[in-house]
């Protein structure tokens, strides 16, 4: 070995020693010292002997030259180091800090002493350093057995002093080397160790930790966080970068992934905290609380791409966090745990270039990872200790293999158990249905969520669903498209503002005002005349030769669609997928990719590269999905047979009177088999959370044959509730099982009148159900949560229709104290929020409760007529000039009394609709100014009144 230029040169090193080392110099020129930088803003590491009665140094790496002085050297003499804080030095490749452990008598070490050399650790021993101030004795220095010329290199002023001692498997930094250090029976070959330090040095060895990534023995929280991110990395989806922040559900993701506690900087500190984290997961005591996250929320709420910006914020930066992305296709149906699926992602980690450029090289190498890494509980234990837990992400549990659903209990629970035990945290996206059963499996202490969403029978979880107004908003901004150009229904959606903005980008100025179904056709038109556009090549531009292709292209993907219901449970395998988009398929219009040759084009065989291009479908495991799941639905819900799948699912074989097709029909509808035909056979196992193409299919029959026939079909499914739903159910709540046919009507019925852009035509359906749960709430008999509040809130009413049924549903509310859940939703809060939402709109159709003189159970001495009085007079202020005309406008005593208390406690709005009377035509008018002008006037002049008191309000909602 030698020293050329200043710079050490060795035959051994593991990269140029100019990216690892830099040399220490006084202002003179002379050497001093060697040191490494341990982290990625240049902060350097050496002896203090190298910078002992120093005020200026210089520091070099490689050609660059930078000085130091002042208050960026901070000395350590009580423990042999010292900092350098370097700027502009283009500062050289950080090393690694081993992580504190026994280094074994014998083992071998690599040394930057005149080059680098190998030694031998003779063990530890204290050590006497004589700094300028004075001699101190130094605990724990490693002893080196170094050879002749070793010695020699670490002569004192040799300018070794702060060289690394590199561990020979690891290469992370296990001491730094001293020259002057001796004992009684030894004077050179030790090295002082980087522990048991705290400090400016702690705070450097935990940013070490979390940006300089170690393997095997030394693995750290940046190795963890590399081996998590090259096993994520061919699955996770790139983040968008025109996505909007969703400022709630962001919130949420960020509070359960932050670290409940952080590891102190004090090394004593830091054994002490991992010591006891250890023990409560050894004891099986919940670690960092709840662990368990989902998302929920239909196809098309962006699940997929909040978790994308969740693991790209958490991998950005110099400071990553170990966060590893699986699929639910990522399991095999014998897996005990996710830990299984875990365990076979990261061991993609370990195989070279397998992951891209962010791989590390194989195993067996110093610095790369081992076996021992690849174990997702020695991740979890590293990134526990390190402060920031290891975070899983589960993407689409529904594409579990079948066997593996149906042991959901047993895979949750012992899950739920590695969970606890390893200190790891799950977030898992997934649409409510599947939910609903999942997280029923899960411990409901381990779950984090703001509680229950209304209307649903789900355990605790983040719901996810359109946007709001704000950021629906500035998504239409960031993609050019109009507020006027979508329909209030869509307008918040965000798979279909992102779709409209793709096909946009084609065609910028489409006409008209395109709804849910044009947007998809057209997404789809448009994906498949990119597939036949790269199919045919740059040589035939888009004429109509290639539309043509794009036909076949979409025939095909209707015959997958079609494949999708069956026994794939919404995916294809291999041999379908091959068959379909590949040369096996026939040659006729539609059948597969022989027949575009009578198109006049000349088209390969093989389609499926195209396909898989354009995005319209993804691989999962040895499966192909279309990659949009709201797009998969809606293909699959027009081949579906909506008579036959209500029969199979809801109502196995019961039979409708013409009357009452006639009743839900409009007129006498065409029986569907002769009277007397064998019951329908029993359902075939359909997993609940394939709802969505049955749904689609209800709401393409409104659109392909009319709203009756959707009225008839819906009509069924209500009357179908009375015989489904027992009169003594085992508990005081109504929760069906997933997939039983109770679910099934409950669900297909609330989501699709939700889902109509316009529920008027279904008033009748509606009407319906709303005596029908009158007639339970009658019999004490409870209605089930998908039946109750938000449903009536939400569904696509005008005011009229809508309050005319709150009006007749709000006795069934239950008291503000009533046992279960205090937060249950309530028709009279459902009122409250649309009223304070548009009170110019809801304030006319309230005082037509004021007839309505049925008592409220929920609130004694109050009736439906009062109960409208204290919502009109607790919501008042949203828009008083209109409260005025409304209770005007209904002539009734009850409006009459709010008007005489308005007079009293609102003189200035009073004031102003006496003018407008005074002016009015209307006898009635002049007659209210008449009545209300001198109370109005004299009490906005200060005068006093007789004391009048306010109408009494209910307890409970409407006073909120």
């Amino acid at each position: 070995m030698a020293a050329r230029d200043g710079a050490l040169t060795g035959l051994h090193d593991p990269a140029p020693t100019a990216d690892l080392l830099v040399q220490i110099f006084d202002p003179v020129g002379r050497p001093r010292g060697t040191g490494f930088a341990a982290d990625p803003e240049g902060t350097l590491v050496t002896s203090h002997e190298a910078v002992d009665g120093a005020a200026r140094l210089l520091v070099r790496a490689g050609d660059a030259v930078t000085e130091v002085t002042g208050a960026a050297i901070t000395p350590l003499p009580r423990l042999g180091l010292a900092l350098l804080h370097t700027r502009g030095l283009g500062a050289p490749r950080p090393l690694p800090v081993a992580a504190p452990r026994a280094v074994g008598r014998g083992a071998y070490v690599r040394i930057a002493a005149g080059g680098w050399r190998e030694a031998r650790v003779l063990g530890t021993t204290t050590v006497t350093y004589t700094a300028s101030d004075g001699p101190r004795l130094l605990d724990g220095a490693l002893e080196l057995a170094l050879g002749t010329a070793g010695t020699d290199a670490l002569r004192p002023g040799g300018g070794a002093a702060g060289g690394p001692v590199l561990d020979a498997e690891t290469g992370a930094v296990l001491g730094v080397l001293g020259t002057t250090l001796h004992t009684a029976h030894r004077t050179a070959g030790f090295a002082l160790p980087l522990t048991g330090a705290d400090g400016p040095l702690a705070a450097l060895l935990a940013r070490n930790a979390a940006t300089v990534p170690a393997y095997g023995a030394d693995l750290n929280l940046a190795g963890a966080a590399r081996l998590t991110a090259a096993a994520s990395a061919p699955r996770v989806p790139a983040a968008r970068p025109e996505r909007v922040p969703r400022a709630e559900v962001t919130r949420h993701l960020e509070t359960f992934a932050a670290p409940g506690a952080h590891r102190p900087h004090g090394a004593a500190e830091a054994t002490e905290w991992a010591a006891a984290e250890e023990t409560k997961a050894a004891e099986g005591t919940e670690v960092g609380g709840a662990a368990v996250l989902a998302l929920v929320g239909p196809p098309g709420s962006g699940r997929t791409t909040e978790l994308a910006a969740l693991a790209a914020h958490r991998a950005a930066g110099a400071e990553a966090s170990p966060t590893l992305w699986l699929r639910g296709s990522d399991l095999l149906a014998a897996d005990p745990s996710l830990s299984a699926a875990a365990s076979r992602a990261l061991a993609r980690a370990a195989v070279p270039g397998g992951c891209g450029a962010r791989t590390p090289v194989a195993s067996g190498m110093p610095g790369t990872p081992c076996a021992e890494d690849l174990r997702p509980e020695r991740l979890a234990r590293v990134a526990r200790e390190g402060g920031r837990p290891l975070l899983l992400l589960l993407d689409a549990p529904e594409e579990m293999p079948d066997a593996s659903a149906e042991r959901l209990p047993e895979w949750a629970a012992a899950t739920a158990a590695w969970l606890r035990t390893t200190g790891a945290r799950l977030i898992l996206a997934c649409r409510p249905e599947y939910w609903e059963r999942l997280g029923a499996a899960f411990p409901r202490a381990l779950l984090y969520g703001p509680g229950t969403p209304a209307g649903r029978s789900l355990p605790p979880c983040v719901a996810l669903g359109d946007l709001s107004l704000d950021e629906a908003r500035l998504v239409r901004a960031r993609h050019g498209i109009p507020d006027t150009a979508l329909a209030p229904a869509d307008a918040r959606h965000p798979l279909t503002l992102r779709l409209l903005a793709e096909v946009r980008a084609e065609c910028p100025e489409p006409g008209g005002r395109p709804d849910r179904h044009e947007i998809l056709s057209a997404h789809l038109d448009l994906v498949c005349l990119r597939v036949a556009a790269r199919l045919t090549g740059p040589a035939h531009p888009r004429g109509t030769a290639v539309r043509r292709l794009a036909a076949h292209v979409a025939g095909q993907v209707h015959a997958a669609a079609r494949r999708c219901l069956g026994p794939g449970q919404g995916a294809l395998d291999e041999a379908s997928f091959a068959l379909l988009f590949s040369g096996g398929a026939t040659a006729r219009p539609g059948a597969g990719p022989g027949a575009p040759a009578r198109a006049g084009i000349q088209v390969g065989g093989d389609w499926v590269p195209a396909v898989l291009a354009e995005g319209l479908f993804v691989r999962t495991g040895d499966s192909h999905r279309f990659a949009h799941e709201e797009l998969g639905d809606w293909l699959q819900g027009m081949h579906l047979d909506v008579e036959a799948a209500l029969d199979a699912l809801v109502l196995r074989g019961a039979s409708y009177s013409a009357a009452s097709r006639t009743e839900w029909y409009g007129a006498a509808r065409p029986a569907d088999g002769p009277a007397g035909s064998p019951p329908v056979p029993p359902a075939p196992s359909v997993p609940p959370h394939r709802i969505g193409p049955v749904v689609e299919a209800l709401l393409l029959l409104a659109r392909d044959r009319g709203t009756a026939e959707l009225t008839y079909q819906l009509g069924r499914l209500v009357d179908a509730l009375e015989v489904l739903m027992p009169a003594e159910p085992p508990a005081a709540d109504l929760c069906p099982s997933p997939g039983t046919p109770l679910w099934w009507a409950l669900r297909l019925l609330a989501e699709t009148l939700l889902r109509v852009p316009d529920a008027t035509p279904y008033t009748a359906v509606l009407d319906r159900l709303a005596r029908r749960i009158l007639a339970r709430y009658a019999q004490a008999r409870p209605v089930p949560a998908e039946l109750g509040p938000p449903l009536w809130e939400a569904v696509r009413l005008r005011a009229a229709e809508r309050f005319d049924l709150l009006r007749r549903l709000v006795v069934t509310d239950p008291p503000p104290g009533a046992p279960g859940d205090p937060a249950c939703p309530r028709f009279l809060d459902a009122a409250a929020r649309l009223l304070t939402a548009d009170p110019a709109a809801v304030q006319p159709q309230l005082t037509r409760w004021f007839e309505d003189d049925r008592p409220l159970p929920a609130t004694p001495h109050a009736t439906v007529a009062t109960a409208a009085q204290a919502l009109l007079y607790t919501h008042r202020h949203g828009a008083l000039d209109h409260l005025t005309e409304a209770l005007a406008d209904s002539a009734h005593p009850r409006g009459e009394e709010l008007l005489a208390v308005l007079a009293e406690e609102e003189p200035s709005a009073m004031r102003r609709a006496v003018e407008r009377w005074e002016r009015d035509e209307r006898p009635a008018r002049r007659a209210a100014a008449v009545r209300y002008a001198p109370r109005a006037r004299a009490r906005e002049a200060g005068r006093a009144l007789p004391h009048r008191t306010s109408p009494a309000l209910p307890a409970g909602a409407a006073t909120r």
